[in-house]
C-alpha cells in the first residue's frame, strides 16, 4: 500500500451551526478556517468543508444492497483503525446518533471483511466509517 495523502471533499449543508455542532462536537473534528458560508473540518487528517446552501435538503438517499443492508448512495467517510472505529461508534451511540446501518461487521469470513456503520449528518448527508482488522485487505478481491 502506498502512503496516502489527505483527501478534500466539499458538501452542502442547510445550517452551518448544526454542521459545526455535529462535525465539531459529535464527531470530534477540529475546526479550521471558516466564513459566513463555509467551515473547514479536520476529519481524521482529511479536509472536509461544509458549504452553506440554504435550499439544500437531501432527498431520501438511493440505496444499493450490500451484504444484506441497504447502503445509502452517495456517502463519504474514512477508513479508520479498528480501535478508532470502536471509539467513534461508542461516541456516536453516547450522542444518541440514529444509525442508517448500525455498527456491524460485513463480509464476515470473506476477503474484505470490515467493520462499518452509516449515519446521516443534520443536513441529510450520508456518512460511512469503516475499519479492517487487516488493513492489507482494504482492496481485497
Amino acid at each position: 500500500m502506498t502512503e496516502l495523502t489527505p483527501f478534500h471533499i466539499a458538501f452542502p449543508v442547510d445550517d452551518l451551526d448544526k454542521a459545526r455542532a455535529f462535525y465539531g462536537e459529535v464527531l470530534g473534528c477540529p475546526e479550521g478556517r471558516s466564513s459566513d458560508h463555509w467551515i473547514d473540518f479536520d476529519l481524521f487528517g482529511h479536509q472536509i468543508v461544509a458549504h452553506w446552501n440554504p435550499a439544500h435538503r437531501k432527498a431520501p438517499a438511493m440505496a444499493n444492497p450490500v451484504d444484506g443492508h441497504d447502503v445509502p448512495v452517495p456517502h463519504f467517510g474514512v477508513v479508520l483503525t479498528m480501535p478508532q472505529w470502536h471509539a467513534l461508534a461508542d461516541r456516536l451511540r453516547a450522542a444518541g446518533t440514529a444509525f442508517v446501518i448500525e455498527p456491524t461487521i460485513r463480509f464476515r469470513g470473506l476477503p474484505g471483511e470490515q467493520a462499518t456503520m452509516f449515519f446521516l449528518d443534520p443536513a441529510g448527508n450520508a456518512l460511512e466509517f469503516k475499519a479492517f482488522a487487516d488493513m492489507a485487505s482494504l482492496f481485497a478481491t
